[in-house]
């Protein structure tokens, strides 16, 4: 992993990852074949609370498989990124996401979130809107103003049984191996957690007051916006997501996934997000044709 200092003195480890060069176009092409092999743009891909960079890597070979040069980072207070820093809201976050598009002079790029990253994803869409050239959103949405969500959160954290004794256990416990794959594996074979609950209560502190529909209206780029059939997202946001915004909003529920959509399914989201991003690509040849 590659390291980003931000200008509030945070330090964000990132991978930075490039496409096959047999999925590059060949600059050579010219008219109809140079339009057919348009590089596509760069992936920034967001994980969720108390997540990490790694739970993309399914997603991301996929991706650079496509030809999309792909970038994930673990959030401020997650993994190998500054473990307690002071500042947790979520525009810290999304000075982190710009923060690290500059420091890689990205193109506008697509931003792909899973909950709390979905949820700075759609933030980012909304405050710098050249940068993004579309959002996709899975399990995340502008509802907020959840009481209880703080206290949620910390029962949740104080309800691991750290260390972990074992990796399958861990998998076991948290759902899924990636999970796991994201504790501090000690040379005793025990696995600690890499995230401090109170920093994980000051990062959704805010949405217990507050919601993010007027900056969803602000959002201009195409998005999708995806659903586990068991996830933990209403079906009412996910449809309201279209009402206020029946113009560029796409919605798609995957059966059999529950919140951890990219995990529990990841082919088919991977589908799901290469159909979406082929039919905006049609839309903007039928522009410019």
């Amino acid at each position: 992993l590659t390291t980003l200092t931000t200008p509030d003195g945070t330090t964000l480890a990132y991978a930075d990852e490039k496409p096959p060069a047999a999925t590059v176009p060949d600059p050579s092409l010219t008219s109809d074949a140079a339009d057919a092999a348009v590089p596509r743009p760069p992936v920034l891909l967001l994980h969720g609370l108390a997540g990490h960079l790694g739970e993309w890597d399914d997603l991301s070979a996929r991706l650079l498989a496509d030809g999309h040069r792909v970038v994930r980072h673990d959030a401020r207070g997650h993994g190998a990124s500054t473990r307690a820093p002071a500042d947790m809201t979520r525009a810290a976050a999304v000075r982190d996401t710009v923060s690290l598009m500059d420091a890689l002079a990205l193109p506008p790029a697509i931003l792909l979130g899973q909950s709390l990253g979905g949820l700075t994803a759609l933030l980012t869409a909304a405050a710098h809107p050249s940068r993004v050239a579309a959002l996709i959103l899975v399990e995340a949405g502008p509802q907020g103003r959840n009481p209880q969500l703080p206290a949620q959160i910390g029962a949740w954290l104080d309800s691991w049984p750290t260390p972990f004794t074992s990796f399958g256990q861990a998998s076991a416990f948290l759902g899924h191996e990636a999970w796991a794959r994201g504790l501090d594996w000690r040379e005793d074979g025990t696995g600690h957690a890499r995230v401090d609950r109170d920093t994980m209560v000051a990062a959704v502190a805010e949405l217990a007051t507050q919601d993010y529909w007027e900056q969803w209206s602000r959002v201009t780029c195409p998005t999708l916006v995806v659903r586990g059939e068991r996830g933990t997202m209403p079906a009412a946001e996910h449809t309201e997501m279209r009402t206020r915004r029946p113009s560029g909003t796409s919605l798609t529920v995957l059966p059999d996934a529950g919140h951890d959509v990219h995990l529990d399914r990841p082919a088919a989201l991977h589908e799901t997000v290469t159909a979406f991003l082929a039919a905006g690509r049609e839309s903007d040849d039928d522009r410019t044709s």
